[in-house]
C-alpha cells in the first residue's frame, strides 16, 4: 500500500509508472536523473497541495498499483 509518508525513492520502485504520473501534475521526482529525496507529501506540498489533495493523490497511487502487473 502507497501512503503519503512513502519516500519518492520507494513509490519509484513499487510503482515506476509513477515517475510519468507525478510529472504530469507538476511534481518532480527525479532530477537530473537521481531520484528527489523526502516523501510523497513533502513533495506535494511543495507544489501548494491541500491535505486534501495528498489524500485524493494517494488513493490515485493506490489504484494504479492495483492495476500494475506484479
Amino acid at each position: 500500500m502507497i501512503l503519503k509518508d512513502i519516500t519518492i525513492e520507494e513509490l519509484i520502485e513499487k510503482l515506476p509508472a509513477s515517475v510519468r504520473f507525478l510529472s504530469d501534475k507538476g511534481i518532480k521526482c527525479i532530477a537530473c536523473g537521481e531520484p528527489v529525496w523526502g516523501t510523497l507529501e513533502d513533495a506535494t506540498k511543495e507544489k501548494g497541495y491541500s491535505d486534501d489533495d495528498v489524500m485524493l493523490l494517494v488513493q490515485e497511487l493506490n489504484l494504479m498499483k492495483q492495476k500494475s502487473p506484479s
